[in-house]
Parts: C-alpha cells; sequence; structure tokens
C-alpha cells in the first residue's frame, strides 16, 4: 500500500490554511500527491503490541525494583494517555510497581499543571517530573563524540521504557525510539553536539542511517534503554499500529508503517504546491519549513515551490530570525552552517541552501521584507503566488499539489 499521485481532473483542491482553506481549481494535468492511509488499529492496539514485543519483552524484566518511562511533551502528538493504562497495567502485573513518569522535554520549555494533566489523564495519580536537563550525569560519549549525559533519575533505575511517536523527521530521519533518551532527557551539550550532525548531507528525512539517528541510537545503547512502545499516527491522530521491544527493532517496524502511508515516488516537476497543513502546522515558519522540506525532492532543478502556511506567528524562532536578518546572502547563510552552529540558524540555512536550488514562494500573513529575509518569495494569495511560478516556468510547466505536504515525503522515481 503505497503513496500514490493521481490526476485532479479538473477538480478543486482544498489545501488548509491557518483556521481555513484555500481553493485550487486544477486542471486535468495538474497532479495530486495523495497518502494512503492505514485504518484506525481499534482499541486493543497497544496491548496487542505489548504482548507482541519485538526483540525484547516486558516479561524479561519482571521483578525490576525501579522504572522510569519516559513521554513526549506537549508539542509532540504521542498519544500518551492511550498508551500509558495498558503499559502501566503489564508492568503492575510483572510486579515493577516503583514507577515514575519522566516528560523527556529535551531543550524544550517546562510544561504547566494543566498541559501534564492533559498529557497523563487517568494516569496522572503515577508520580511524575519532568526533564531538568542540568540534573544530568555522564555516561561516555558516543563513537562521533557526543556526550551521554542523562537524567540522573532516569539512569539510575532498573528499567527505562520510552514511549512516543514515529513520524518523519527532518534531519534524524524518523522520530521516537531514541529520540526519547537523546534529546529528551540529555543534557543540552548532548542535544546541541549531536544536533551539529544535521549538518551531514545524510541527514535527511526519512532516512535510517541519519548520522543524527545513529547518534542518537548509539547513545540509548550506552545510557541501556530497556524497551520502547511507539505509535504510529494517520492525519486524523488515529493509532494506524503500536509497536514494542527492542528499541531498534520495534522502531524499525514503525518506520515501515510510516513509509507505506507516506513515502511517495513521484515524477519531478517544474511547480510543485506544498501545503503546511494549517493552524498549527502552519503557525509559524519554524514549523511550516517541514513541508517544503518534503516537497523539495518533488520539484525539478531550478523548478519552482510554493509553500503555503499563513505563519500567524511569524518566523517562530529568535535565532532563525537573526540568522536570517544577518544573512548577506543565501550562499553566506549556507556558509555559515558549515562552519558554525547553533539551533535555530539551522532552519535559515535549510531555507537558503534550497533557494540556491529552487525557486521559492510563500503564500503567508508575514511582512513582504520577513519573507525576502528567508530567500523566498512573497505572495499574498494562491493565485499571485501561481502566477509567479507560471511567469517563471511557462504556461505549459507540469505541475504537483501535495495537500498533505506537512505529512507525505516526496521522492524521486
Amino acid at each position: 500500500m503505497d503513496c500514490h499521485t493521481m490526476k485532479s481532473n479538473n477538480n478543486t483542491i482544498k489545501l488548509d490554511y491557518g483556521q481555513g482553506c484555500l481553493e485550487l481549481l486544477a486542471g486535468e494535468e495538474v497532479e495530486v500527491v495523495l497518502p494512503r492511509e492505514l485504518p484506525p488499529a481499534g482499541p486493543e492496539e497497544v496491548r496487542r503490541s505489548l504482548e507482541q514485543a519485538v526483540g525484547r519483552r516486558l516479561e524479561d524484566f519482571a521483578g525490576a525494583r525501579s522504572a522510569s518511562i519516559l513521554v513526549s511533551d506537549i508539542t509532540r502528538p504521542a498519544p500518551s494517555h492511550l498508551m500509558l493504562p495498558p503499559l502501566v497495567r503489564r508492568m503492575r502485573e510483572l510486579n515493577i510497581t516503583d514507577l515514575s513518569v519522566v516528560f523527556a522535554l529535551g531543550t524544550h520549555r517546562r510544561m504547566s499543571p494543566a498541559e501534564e494533566e492533559y498529557l497523563l489523564r487517568e494516569c496522572i495519580r503515577l508520580p511524575h517530573s519532568q526533564h531538568d536537563p542540568k540534573a544530568c550525569i555522564s555516561l561516555g560519549f558516543t563513537e562521533r563524540g557526543t556526550p551521554v549525559e542523562i537524567l540522573e533519575s532516569v539512569a539510575s533505575s532498573d528499567l527505562i521504557v520510552a514511549t512516543g511517536n514515529i513520524e518523519y523527521h527532518y534531519y534524524a530521519g524518523y522520530s521516537g525510539g531514541a529520540k526519547a533518551i537523546l534529546p529528551g532527557v540529555s543534557s543540552e551539550p548532548s542535544v546541541v553536539r549531536n544536533h551539529e550532525l544535521m549538518r551531514d548531507p545524510a541527514a535527511t528525512t526519512g532516512n535510517l542511517k541519519s548520522p543524527v539517528r545513529q547518534d542518537m541510537e548509539e547513545a540509548a545503547r550506552i545510557a541501556d534503554l530497556d524497551f520502547i512502545l511507539n505509535t504510529v499516527l494517520n492525519s486524523r491522530k488515529e493509532i494506524v499500529l503500536s509497536t514494542a521491544g527492542d528499541y531498534i527493532k520495534a522502531h524499525r517496524i514503525g518506520a515501515a508503517a510510516v513509509d507505506r502511508m507516506y513515502r511517495c515516488p513521484v515524477e519531478r516537476a517544474d511547480i510543485v504546491v506544498s501545503c503546511a497543513g494549517g493552524r498549527p502546522k502552519d503557525i509559524n515558519l519554524f514549523q511550516a519549513q517541514k513541508a517544503l522540506d518534503n516537497a523539495k525532492n518533488a520539484a525539478l532543478p531550478g523548478g519552482s515551490i510554493i509553500l503555503l502556511a499563513e505563519c500567524s506567528e511569524g518566523l517562530g524562532h529568535p535565532v532563525f530570525e537573526r540568522w536570517a536578518c544577518e544573512a548577506t546572502s543565501a550562499e553566506q547563510c549556507w556558509e555559515r552552517f558549515g562552519i558554525e552552529y547553533e539551533f535555530g540558524g539551522h532552519k535559515a540555512a535549510f531555507l537558503a541552501k534550497e533557494s540556491l536550488e529552487h525557486h521559492l514562494i510563500l503564500v503567508s500573513s508575514m511582512p513582504r521584507d520577513k519573507v525576502e529575509m528567508c530567500f523566498m518569495n512573497p505572495a499574498r494569495t494562491l493565485e499571485e503566488a501561481l502566477s509567479q511560478a507560471w511567469k517563471r516556468q511557462g504556461r505549459d510547466a507540469r505541475m504537483l499539489v501535495m495537500p498533505y505536504g506537512n505529512l507525505t515525503l516526496a521522492v524521486g522515481k
């Protein structure tokens, strides 16, 4: 079951934008890139995955005195409230009773009590805490020189169980798995050193051999990550697969399901329209850039990519904005990234690099000068953007539309 393209047949294509949508009246020659999503798996899917765990089973740790359960923070779509009840129930059946939930914030902001309650729901009575990057202990180094420094309370547990969600990630290849350890419960120096590896050309979306992911997985081995429970969701946030067990083997099963739904082989086109998915996916350019990254391999060299993202909150990251502002040219910004790493600056560098290879147009509510500062051509409407693209590529230009640009990954045939 693969992602596919289809002719539009003169249909009006609705594209989410902010809290509304834009309409594209497409002729027959326009191809639409659509996922083939798996159906929801049903309420027993998490329990099933625990019973059919891959590589490692919870039973292998029966009687462990203490356990840390790592869960995602509020910025991630992982359905912790659905994963925790069957997981906790099974651990207690195995006499693993000293349980502690740790929110794997990485370097994200701390959450409010209301956000904690929203994520845990019926499990809110479990002992729980948020990661503190300053309370880490050193366990060694990866082969790439990343210090493995993780939260002391997690490192001292008999059992470490990581939960999470698996989807495409633009430099770690995929989310989920070992990411709960690094960056989830790691120190800032660990996170920075690991994230510096995104400068490697192999650090790309959907690549399991991304050096960032391989480094994360080595850190998880050193930290002794015992077991994972991960889900794969469709665009309606329904669980289509749950996978549990060894942090490599179980993760790969989930990554394959993501590919089955969202990896889309396409014939490259002159013009590609990619939709960031509406609010909250397009609340700022920092978030919406993912839909541009997913679309880049659908466009011919020198082709036009139109990104639809309202960006009601602007760029979304102060370092991103500073790097874009300080850049004298796209070439200079990309070269700076090669010699200097600062999280947030990478977004400016990636946009700079993409602007050297494709003609980028952003349909947004951002001021024109801010868009141009980010190496993109501004457009207030989709019609204006298409006019720009056709003027550059010709009226007979072939066009691809990615209504789920935030989810689907275009790969050239």
